[in-house]
């Protein structure tokens, strides 16, 4: 398939879809390379970029998204009006960062590092699909796992989360190492 018909066609697909298409469904969908898909979705997204259209293409992690530009806010929030999104608390924003930076992560984490109860707020990001279930860990309790959605990802702008800016992690998975008080009576020749 030509770039200019492989351009129409993953148009078409990311317009119908209102949501992130993978990569290697384009990929499957198209019957060509990812990298061919790349290469073409890149060259359509600059297209809409330069021309200054009313829509863009983003690309979240493995896939892509078509949006509303950003400099169209106004007009669509006035045509469709939509509420402008609720602000995160200050303890909703910690957990998320912690969640980010830390996933998957448990409740029991985010309560760890914040130091208080962490329920509300992980509760408001799933309702505000921010974070989601990433599964159970496999220890005595099975405590649910919670990952970064990509609504996170569009929330902020990011294409992945490798642009997440650095930090410095706290270690949360090494036990503290308490060393015994030696008795000298009881030193070897070699330890003394």
């Amino acid at each position: 398939m030509e770039q200019i018909e492989l351009q129409r066609a993953i148009e078409a697909i990311l317009f119908a879809a209102g949501e992130r298409v993978e990569i290697a469904q384009l990929a499957n969908v198209l019957q060509s390379d990812a990298k061919d898909i790349i290469e073409a979705t890149d060259a359509l997204a600059n297209d809409l970029a330069y021309n200054r259209r009313g829509i863009r293409i983003l690309r979240l992690e493995n896939g892509y998204q078509m949006v509303s530009s950003g400099e169209m806010a106004e007009y669509i929030t006035q045509a469709l009006e939509t509420r402008k999104p609720p602000k995160l608390s200050a303890s909703q924003l910690e957990a998320l960062t912690i969640i980010a930076y830390y996933q998957p992560a448990t409740k029991a984490m985010v309560e760890q590092l914040r130091g208080v109860d962490s329920s509300y707020s992980i509760g408001a990001l799933l309702n505000k699909k921010l974070i989601e279930d990433a599964g159970r860990l496999n220890v005595p309790g099975r405590p649910i796992l919670y990952k970064t959605t990509p609504n996170f990802l569009r929330t902020f702008g990011l294409s992945s989360l490798e642009e997440l800016p650095a930090i410095e992690k706290v270690n949360l998975g090494e036990p503290e190492v308490i060393e015994e008080p030696v008795d000298p009576n009881q030193m070897t020749m070699e330890e003394v």
